[in-house]
């Protein structure tokens, strides 16, 4: 027995010892598994795909050391439970990760059969956001998320200018899910989904056909499609049986379309002519050299048969996907040194007899958090790109390619990725130079539309079965020139309704609308109130003299502005009224001194380059002065003395042009100055009249009320309400005094209305507020958008201001009467310029005469000095002397020099006393 014993010991050693060696080996082959559907568009490319990459690696020595890679692979047959029925077989067979599914809604489940044994999912096809770590924690993609897709979808749209469109999806989670990250997109951007058009996943010819028709009477023209990849372009085929491919519609969509035509063989090409004009997204794959192999080699293997199909991107995202486990695999063998499985709790999976599976036996992968932090890390470069994971477990976003079906071929029109937008330039070009998403630089290539067209389309029509737009409009009873019922024929007119009318000749399509008059005419409606029911869904828009306030664009969108409706003062005028010394008003205090010094300055330097040579700058100091200052004031006729030197006359024409500079000035301050003293009233503008505390009267309804009451803290009981224009004529006129009114404020057109027919007042000072009229619609409506294009058309081409002229100007345009009450008086600081030009000739002119001047002297003293030599007389060289000297022979007339110079010459003559 003891013997016994001993020896069964030995052998449970030798078990241990031999079970110690071998886990401690790597493993000679490790397996994986794959669940997807092969006979589909996908599932043709990524089964190629797979097992090329499965022979690279296998023949490759640097990956997995000699451990052979086995790829499982089960059909799922897009179907979920099949799908889930595959991944229990291959975990069956102890594979330590699952590629694929390539279908959303069988991610979902076999998602939580991999959880449960610790085996990480991979998929290169699975887009739904709604897969997310937190739910799933070892599901990893490969592929970018639809949560990207639909981000780049809404930037497109919002691109383009469009509000609303119709999304055509699948009714399942990948459609659905995509589709509600689509909408959340949108309304980050203020845009949104109008419809939705589901399809069964099984969708028929049919059921497409039942959709598009009911669809026609919707508004918008955008139509999104996000479905599965089709070969059969059902949804295209229909629409262009139903006519829906032309110019008036614009189709979008996912990368759905881009995987399926890529994987067209060359016979099947012809088919790209029904999704002529399409507009999609495609996969980015970045442009490298693996990627060019990779292309080469698919070619190689389409002609030796191996290969049924073309490569499209998820070709290239399954051969990643098995080389991203193969290296993640190698990595955990260096550290693990093996592959370990442990037993399942029984008490947690049910006896499933009869179906082929024996979930009791399920094993749990040991080293599964393990190898999912390792696939978690991975880093390097594959053919689709840079291979690495956010904490998400989603492949970092390469971006999309922006494509455009025309001519029977895919056109690349541009990229679009998460941080620089829409570009030409490749999106790892653009990260590279650091560039930042900026509105202005987003940038496509030239897209041709369904229909063949280059213009963008508008994207939405007036639908087949729409009912008329209701307008509401005003019925005002003051000011009914701008908008009003005539109460015979009920007939809409006024100033707005013209320009209404007339920008409707710009919008390129029919839009049926009905006005509906709101008020009782014998008191202006509540234009807050009549805004306010186009939110309601009373009105479709309102048409009239609508201001556009902070608290109205909350609940509407405007046009763009057709008129400015700023606050102006009105007053009366009076061209009786004048003042004695208006004349000195033109220039300012300091103005004027520098005028009067400047006749002092150029009279003294005429004295002083005319005292040697003209007779009229000698004789008494009185007479002198006198002369000098009258000649500073005639120099237009002393520039024509043929006895005023060269210098004299250069000096005089500088300053003669600044005089006729400085007179034209003042010639036309005085006449705007003088317009001013036509004012009947102290008003000077909103400042003085609010300091005045006189009455001041305002339109009842106008929004002036609450401006003066609420911003410039003005007392309600100053304010005078006003009705009709002859009302603001009898008050203005009557006055404070007379129970009237010191002057009225009021938006600008009303103002211009009443003064097309008054001449006895006009607009003091300037505006002081900046606002607009415009026309009102519900908020997203594409109509708000057409007809402010229609309104700057109206501008371009003059009618606005024809429209305007119509209404306003039939007495003569008020602007004519507009005034300024304190113009800017003319200062030093606009003419320092001229005079410092004047100044420099000034000085120059007398720098020259002194230089003559003292070249005279030193001459005249030489030849003193020669004759006091020959003469052996002392001379006298003292400063003093000297200086007084040299004044006295300046102060010589000119020929009284050229004698002295004669008598210097002469050493006989006795008169020199110099």
């Amino acid at each position: 027995m003891k013997h016994f014993m001993v020896l069964h010991l030995v052998i449970w050693i030798h078990v241990i010892l031999l079970f110690g060696i071998a886990g401690s080996e790597r493993p000679e082959s490790v397996k994986i598994g794959a669940v997807f559907t092969f006979d589909s568009v996908i599932g043709r490319v990524a089964k190629a795909a797979m097992e090329m990459a499965v022979s690279d690696i296998n023949s490759d020595p640097t990956v997995l050391n000699g451990t052979e890679l086995n790829l499982i692979m089960k059909d799922g047959m897009c179907n979920a439970f099949l799908g889930s029925t595959g991944a229990f077989q291959v975990l069956e067979q102890g594979v330590i990760a699952i590629i694929g599914p390539q279908s959303s809604a069988m991610a979902h489940s076999i998602s939580q059969i991999a959880d449960a044994v610790h085996v990480p999912l991979i998929s290169y096809a699975a887009t739904d956001p709604t897969l997310s770590s937190l739910q799933f924690p070892l599901f990893f993609r490969t592929v970018q998320s639809d949560s990207e897709q639909m981000s780049a979808m809404a930037d497109l749209i919002d691109f383009n200018g469009w509000k609303e469109v119709i999304v055509v999806y699948l009714d399942d989670d990948y459609g659905r899910n995509g589709i509600s990250s689509l909408s959340d997109e949108l309304e980050n951007r203020r845009l949104k989904i109008a419809h939705k058009l589901a399809l069964s996943i099984q969708f028929d010819l049919n059921e497409i056909t039942k959709l598009l028709n009911q669809s026609k009477v919707f508004s918008p023209r955008i139509f999104v499609v996000h479905v599965n990849p089709d070969p059969r372009l059902r949804i295209f085929s229909i629409a262009r049986k139903l006519q829906m491919m032309t110019s008036d519609y614009v189709w979008l969509v996912t990368d759905w379309l881009a995987a399926t035509l890529h994987s067209f063989l060359p016979s099947n090409q012809n088919a790209l002519s029904i999704v002529e004009g399409v507009v999609g997204l495609r996969q980015h794959i970045p442009d490298s050299s693996k990627r060019r192999d990779y292309i080469s080699r698919w070619k190689k293997m389409q002609k030796e048969g191996i290969a049924n199909t073309s490569l499209n991107s998820y070709g290239f995202l399954a051969y990643d996907t098995i080389w991203t486990v193969a290296h993640s695999i190698d990595k955990f063998l260096k550290v693990y040194k093996n592959i370990t499985f442990s037993l399942h709790d029984n008490n947690m999976v049910a006896h499933t007899e009869g179906i082929g599976i024996q979930l009791e036996k399920l094993k749990v992968f040991a080293g599964g958090s393990d190898f999912v932090e390792i696939l978690l890390k991975s880093n390097f470069s594959g053919v689709s790109g840079q291979i690495r994971f956010n904490s998400d477990r989603n492949i970092i976003s390469s971006g999309y390619d922006v494509i455009n079906i025309n001519q029977m071929k895919i056109n690349k029109v541009g990229y679009w990725s998460n941080h620089s937008g829409f570009s030409v330039v490749p999106p790892e070009v653009l990260a590279k130079k650091k560039h930042r998403r900026v509105s202005v630089d987003q940038k496509l290539g030239n897209i041709t539309w369904p229909g063949g067209k280059t213009e963008r389309p508008r994207g939405w029509v007036i639908a087949d079965n729409a009912k008329p737009l209701r307008i509401g409009v005003p019925k005002r009873a003051s000011f009914v020139e701008f908008v009003t019922e005539l109460q015979d024929s009920h007939h809409i007119q006024g100033y707005c309704i013209d320009i209404f009318m007339k920008a409707l000749e710009f919008i390129p399509y029919e839009i049926p609308f009905v006005f509906k008059p709101v008020g009782n005419g014998k008191s202006n409606p509540n234009y807050d109130a009549l805004v306010k029911k186009i939110d309601e869904n009373v009105y479709d828009a309102v048409v009239g003299d609508i201001a556009i306030v902070t608290n109205r664009t909350k609940i509407a969108d405007f046009s763009q502005p057709f008129a400015s409706s700023s606050l102006v003062v009105v007053a009366p005028i009076n061209s009786s009224k004048s003042n004695a010394w208006v004349f000195l008003k033109p220039f300012s205090a300091d103005m004027w001194c520098i005028i009067i010094a400047s006749f002092f300055m150029i009279g003294v330097v005429i004295w002083i380059l005319e005292h040697r040579v003209n007779d009229e700058f000698r004789g008494p100091p009185k007479r002198q002065i006198v002369t000098m200052f009258m000649f500073s004031l005639s120099t237009l006729f002393k520039t024509n003395n043929n006895t005023v030197s060269s210098l004299s006359k250069m000096v005089l024409i500088v300053w003669l042009f600044l005089l006729m500079v400085i007179t034209a000035s003042y010639t036309a301050s005085l006449t705007s100055i003088l317009t001013v003293e036509q004012l009947s009233s102290p008003i000077t503008g909103i400042d003085s009249l609010i300091a005045s505390n006189w009455p001041i009267g305002y339109q009842v309804g106008s929004f002036a009320y609450s401006y003066l009451t609420d911003n410039l803290y003005v007392s309600s009981s100053r304010l005078v309400s006003l009705g009709s224009p002859e009302e603001y004529a009898v008050a203005l006129r009557n006055g404070p005094s007379g129970g009237g009114v010191a002057a009225i404020v009021d938006e600008l057109p009303y103002v211009e209305l009443f003064l097309s027919k008054e001449t006895d007042f006009g607009i003091i000072g300037q505006p002081f507020t900046r606002s607009s009229w415009g026309f009102a619609f519900q908020r997203d409506s594409p109509l708000a958008l057409d007809m402010s294009t229609a309104i700057l058309k109206l501008a371009e081409s003059g009618e606005l201001q024809n429209i305007h002229e119509k209404w306003f100007c039939k007495m003569g345009c008020p602007g004519e009467r507009k005034s300024d009450p304190k113009p800017d008086q003319l200062h030093l600081i606009s003419f320092w310029g001229l005079y410092l030009s004047c100044s420099v000739i000034s000085v120059i002119a007398l720098v020259l005469f002194m230089l003559r001047m003292i070249s005279q002297y030193v001459g005249f003293k030489q030849r003193q000095k020669d004759v006091a030599a020959s003469s052996l007389e002392p001379s006298d060289s003292r400063c003093s002397r000297v200086v007084v000297n040299f004044f006295n022979f300046i102060d010589k007339k000119e020929d009284a020099i050229k004698k002295m110079f004669t008598q210097s010459d002469n050493p006989h003559n006795p008169n020199s006393e110099l």
